[in-house]
């Protein structure tokens, strides 16, 4: 079964890295020191920055500081778990594009994910 925005669990992303090229919405894994491990092709497209630019910088401070806030970025750090959808407007280097952020957070994972389904702009 393809994995969706809405049925993506941690476990899966882990365990299915090689497939999140395949999927229509955006993929950000990264470390508790907000670190990109994992930056999926559509998001690269869709934000026109390579993966090589991306991996290994700080997502909040370095690519996405419009997500560094408590919105987004502070969740990460004050919630133990996390699992919500929330709406979001992207509007750093590009007009303002509404989307919906999915934030993943398990105390068991190091890794951590940010999804971007853009298909509310369209």
């Amino acid at each position: 079964m393809k994995l969706t925005f809405e049925d993506a669990s941690i476990q899966r992303l882990l365990s299915e890295v090689d497939q999140l090229d395949t999927l229509d919405f955006g993929v950000i894994g990264f470390n508790e020191t907000s670190e990109i491990s994992i930056y999926n092709s559509f998001e690269a497209s869709s934000a026109a920055l390579r993966q090589s630019r991306v991996l290994g910088k700080n997502l909040f401070l370095e690519i996405a500081p419009c997500m560094n806030n408590a919105m987004v970025a502070q969740r990460f750090e004050s919630e133990h778990e996390l699992n919500v959808i929330i709406s979001y407007v992207l509007a750093l280097r590009m007009r303002p594009i509404p989307v919906k952020l999915r934030l993943l957070k398990e105390s068991n994972s190091k890794t951590r994910f940010i999804l971007v389904d853009r298909s509310s702009s369209k």
